[in-house]
């Protein structure tokens, strides 16, 4: 009854479904995995933006990379900001996906050293090669509040580090870049500035990361598993089918009985 497995056919067939369910399980897995890093990225955020905040002395120094247990953790830094060698960085979106620069502004802390502080984001200039009208930053001494962040890398952003881009307009964020064109220590990291609130409401201060959304990779790795256990269910049903329909060709082509042919016959006579 089941010979027909051996074909081409139904060896190739099942050989799909042999691949198809481990990758599936696997792909299933690999979603479950990625919400439950997205879990503890929320928790981590949650709990880092309610810590009491820290001077930013104490988490990073010259030449420090930010570990992640450190990120967004909330940081207050004291100092005089250099707009002298500020700088904005390209193509940053705001909170509703327009397309302008955020402003990068060094803060030389009362210890000489610097910290970059991303004071927000603001509109690019109408001509890419020009550097942006960019709200003046207050004067004096200023304690600014924020969010510690990494350096920003090519490999963790995605955003190509590009070379010849006009004076004072940079890619990334990076410490180690303003360190060399500043001449003087820079921490590593920089700061996301939650507070003071810019006069005017320019530069917009960047929001607070969305560590609600727990996003649909759950839903997804059900998704994939479902989709592993269906696979042997559905080679039962088509070799079922495949079954039934043979044993269908199979009766409709055994000859059934015949009738005896009388057409000859001659009547009897009659006595």
């Amino acid at each position: 009854m089941y010979r027909f497995l051996l074909s081409r056919q139904w060896v190739i067939l099942t050989l799909v479904a042999l691949v198809l369910i481990p990758t599936m399980i696997e792909l299933g897995f690999w979603q479950f995995h990625r919400h439950e890093s997205r879990v503890a990225q929320n928790a981590l955020i949650a709990d880092n933006l309610k810590a009491k905040p820290l001077p930013v002395e104490q988490l990073t120094s010259p030449g420090h990379t930010v570990p992640r247990a450190d990120y967004w953790r909330q940081v207050t830094a004291t100092g005089t900001f250099d707009t002298a060698h500020e700088v904005v960085v390209r193509r940053r979106t705001s909170s509703d996906d327009r397309v302008g620069v955020h402003v990068l502004t060094p803060l030389v802390l009362r210890d000489g050293r610097i910290v970059l502080v991303n004071r927000g984001w603001i509109p690019a200039a109408a001509d890419q090669h020009a550097f942006p009208p960019v709200p003046p930053a207050p004067k004096g001494e200023v304690t600014v509040t924020g969010r510690l962040k990494a350096d920003e890398t090519t490999g963790a952003s995605g955003i190509k580090d590009l070379k010849g881009l006009p004076d004072r307009q940079v890619m990334l964020i990076s410490s180690r870049q303003q360190a060399e064109l500043i001449g003087r220590e820079v921490l590593g990291g920089y700061l996301e500035q939650s507070a003071p609130d810019p006069a005017g409401g320019t530069p917009e201060l960047i929001p607070e990361p969305d560590h609600d959304s727990i996003g649909p990779h759950m839903a997804y790795a059900v998704q994939w598993w479902l989709f592993a256990a269906g696979v042997p269910v559905g080679w039962v049903i088509l070799v079922r089918r495949e079954k039934r329909d043979r044993a269908a060709q199979a009766a409709s082509d055994v000859p059934g009985p015949t009738e005896p042919d009388t057409t000859g016959a001659q009547a009897a006579p009659a006595r």
